[in-house]
């Protein structure tokens, strides 16, 4: 053999090796780590890297490095964010949003491996940057630097804590479909076309010879696709033949549970790039989009029968946390083992491609009722999660803050090239400008009319531009004032949250604006985080009963609006009001504090019970016939939003009195005990029967949420004319579609015994 080749397959063996490495499927045992060297034919540079100390997010911390087997930190002198988009970057995410001096998340132990490091913010590796070298340092751990990372992972990448890095110049950066038929072109999402890897030259095609349907998969499955089909050849051929192709990749051997291309072992070409395809011509791939992109409406319905398995608490679609149905109850799936293979089965039953990240720690907010399942193992090939290797969970095994979620490849489908916002102090607020088609087909900027715009509309949008959720949907944006577009385009704009798109949403054929001027157009602020309430369902259940209360000791909640219209014709005085009493626990399993949407100098005080509302109704209390009319209500203004307790670890941090801060703190709950004003609905002209009890949380969409569909709890009741029965009290989503209409279908108690 001679030396050039031998060199070659050296080169293309460790290559491979690298590639299978940083993007394995499953984790790796720790292992001793080299000296990092500069890059050479003898291998690439490995290093390890962590996120420490406290208090931070999974996206944040004290930067360390492992080096020469023991982990140090890195100095702050001389550091800027562009150090942080290349330590951000080793550590697997997009990029840095900031950076953090003097040891803010607390001083490190042991080396100081780096000082005075100088990066231009490009470079593979913190290595490569300047620096005064290893472990020199005039630095002590009172200067320790932090980095705030951008809470979106790179492709492949697992969610650790610790990352494999490698450098390596001849990495596949980016895959993409070209479609070369002229209708292709202007559709979307693209389903089907060549096949293009990019590197640091550009891009370039894929040989064919020896191309499989496992390779296809993967990339569907990177594409946002769940499945691959056969294409026709004789066209592309065709094709073919009349372009110049510059061959990157002349093999590819994908077992097809792959999550990314570069994780299938692959050759390059090292010659004369244009001639090493003899006999093939570029890759071609057809992909099948799942029922949510799908063109037709039948593949659509398909959708909606798919009920073992949903996604909950993400911002988009195609990431949240795991639910399965087991029976007709929904639960949780534990994040023990949770790894790429098993999110990607996931993902692909719920008509999305191969998962981009599979999330631990609750990462998309706290379930609630059981978790389903633990240590679940996947092969990558299953269709259904149910199909893998799993344990029963035991009590002792799993909590809600191990729920593991999911973030999917999607279609791309160029969404955010229709709407802007612009403005604001940061690109997550401003005002709303949509791209308009006019009746001549120019395309021009315009407003949407503020009028009637909520929370459930500023959702889309940030949705939309790929920015999280929605804070609040704003009336008014006169303070944003930066743009030259002042015309009205859009008006009567009604979502209803779930939509890809505001070309989605209703809104008038022609615009009809009362207040048509720019400062009355709409506007949103966005969020990474959101909170996510929910209510102690079984505590409604234990705490339920009737008191007969004099009317002498309801002046403060007739002023509340807290009694049925006809205690405003009683003898008062004299006379009582029959009260069905209970007790609502509101927990908050979000990322982020519920907040009163008003500021507290529009809190409004209550004399009669000596407290400010930060809120002008904050549950619904409803009881309910059968066929969902509503016999007795009582809604409930919020009284003072505050932390009543906490789970172990987390410190309160609202407190109503002396016109304290309002809110409730993501891991505690606000409780209203049964046996204050207005924890009740009035049930005096109730005649007896069977009805469904019904309590809805943040009913207007007043605070932004995660999730609403959890807001509503119901319960069905019996209630004789003296006493109440109560059972089957429940979260609105907790069970089977079956189940809730046989809830909801509910004949009544023959007897009081409840089974």
């Amino acid at each position: 053999m001679e030396p050039c080749q031998w060199l070659l397959h050296i080169v293309v063996f460790l290559h491979n090796a690298w590639i299978q490495s940083c993007f394995a499927q499953t984790p790796t045992p720790v292992r001793s780590i080299p000296t990092p060297t500069p890059l050479t034919a003898q291998g690439p540079e490995t290093l390890k890297f962590r996120l420490s100390g406290f208090p931070r997010k999974h996206n944040e911390g004290r930067i360390e490095v492992f080096y020469k087997d023991e982990w140090g930190t890195i100095c702050d002198d001389d550091f800027s964010l562009a150090n942080a988009h290349v330590l951000c970057r080793q550590l697997g995410f997009v990029s840095a949003t900031g950076w953090a001096h003097s040891a803010k998340y607390g001083k490190g132990t042991g080396k100081i491996w780096l000082d005075n490091v100088q990066c231009s913010g490009s470079e593979r590796s913190v290595s490569v940057c300047k620096s005064r070298g290893w472990g020199n340092s005039d630095c002590t751990h009172d200067e320790d630097a932090g980095v705030i990372c951008k809470d979106e992972r790179l492709p492949g990448y697992m969610d650790s804590n610790v990352i494999e890095v490698q450098v390596d110049e001849n990495k596949v950066e980016e895959v993409r479909l070209r479609p070369v038929f002229t209708m292709a072109t202007k559709r979307m999402p693209v389903t089907e076309g060549v096949v293009e890897v990019k590197n640091k030259d550009g891009w370039a095609q894929i040989c064919d010879n020896g191309w499989t349907p496992k390779n296809s998969r993967v990339v569907c499955g990177m594409m946002g696709f769940p499945h691959e089909k056969k294409v026709n050849k004789s066209f592309y051929k065709l094709y073919a033949e009349r372009q110049k192709n510059r061959f990157l990749v002349h093999s590819v051997a994908c077992l097809g549970t792959e999550v990314h291309l570069a994780a299938c072992p692959l050759e390059f070409n090292n010659g004369n790039a244009t001639e090493s395809c003899p006999g093939g011509m570029p890759a071609v791939v057809s992909c099948v989009p799942g029922p949510l992109y799908a063109q037709s409406s039948a593949m659509r319905k398909k959708l909606k029968m798919q009920s073992t398995i949903r996604l909950k608490g993400g911002a988009k679609h195609g990431e949240g946390r795991v639910e399965v149905l087991k029976g007709s109850e929904w639960g949780t799936v534990c994040d023990d083992r949770w790894n790429l293979l098993s999110a990607s089965v996931v993902c692909r039953e719920l008509g999305f491609g191969s998962a981009k990240e599979a999330l631990t720690g609750a990462r998309m907010g706290q379930g609630l009722g059981p978790i389903h399942m633990n240590e679940v193992q996947c092969t990558g090939h299953e269709r259904s999660l149910w199909n893998c290797r799993y344990k029963n969970i035991t009590t002792e095994d799993c909590k809600h803050t191990e729920d593991a979620s999911v973030r999917c490849n999607v279609p791309y489908m160029g969404y955010e090239k229709t709407v802007r916002i612009l403005g604001g102090r940061s690109r997550y607020e401003g005002r709303v400008e949509v791209l308009n088609t006019e009746a001549n087909g120019t395309l021009r900027w315009g407003l949407i009319c503020g009028e009637g715009w909520g929370t459930e509309e500023a959702m889309v949008v940030c949705r939309q531009l790929g920015l999280g959720y929605a804070n609040h949907g704003l009336q008014e944006t006169w303070y944003w004032d930066s743009s030259n577009v002042t015309e009205m385009v859009m008006s009567g704009v009604k979502c209803t949250g779930d939509e890809m798109s505001l070309n989605q949403c209703q809104h008038h054929r022609t615009v009809n604006c009362q207040k048509a001027t720019a400062r009355f157009s709409a506007g949103v602020i966005c969020s990474e985080t959101a909170s996510d309430l929910v209510l102690n369902s079984p505590l409604v259940q234990q705490t339920t009963y009737i008191e007969d209360r004099p009317l002498h000791m309801l002046y403060c909640a007739a002023e509340e609006d807290c009694l049925s219209k006809s205690a405003a014709k009683a003898n008062w005085p004299y006379g009582h009001r029959r009260l069905l009493r209970f007790s609502s626990q509101i927990h908050n399993i979000g990322r982020a504090d519920f907040r009163p949407k008003a500021g507290r100098h529009s809190w409004v005080w209550h004399a009669c019970h000596g407290h400010y509302h930060s809120m002008d109704i904050f549950t619904h209390y409803d009881l309910m016939s059968a066929n969902g009319t509503k016999v007795a209500e009582g809604h409930k203004a919020s009284f003072c939003l505050e932390d009543t307790d906490c789970e172990e670890g987390v410190s309160k941090r609202y407190e109503c009195a002396n016109f304290g801060e309002q809110g409730i703190t993501v891991g505690c709950w606000d409780l209203y005990r049964h046996d204050i004003d207005c924890q009740w609905i009035d049930i005096t002209d109730v005649k007896p029967g069977n009805y469904i009890l019904q309590v809805v949380i943040n009913p207007n969409y007043e605070v932004a949420e995660s999730d609403f569909t959890n807001n509503a709890m119901k319960c069905n009741c019996k209630y004789d004319g003296h006493r109440i029965w109560v059972h089957n009290c429940h979260i609105g989503d907790a069970f089977s579609e079956e189940a809730e209409k046989k809830f909801e279908k509910y004949p009544g108690q023959l007897n009081n015994q409840i089974s």
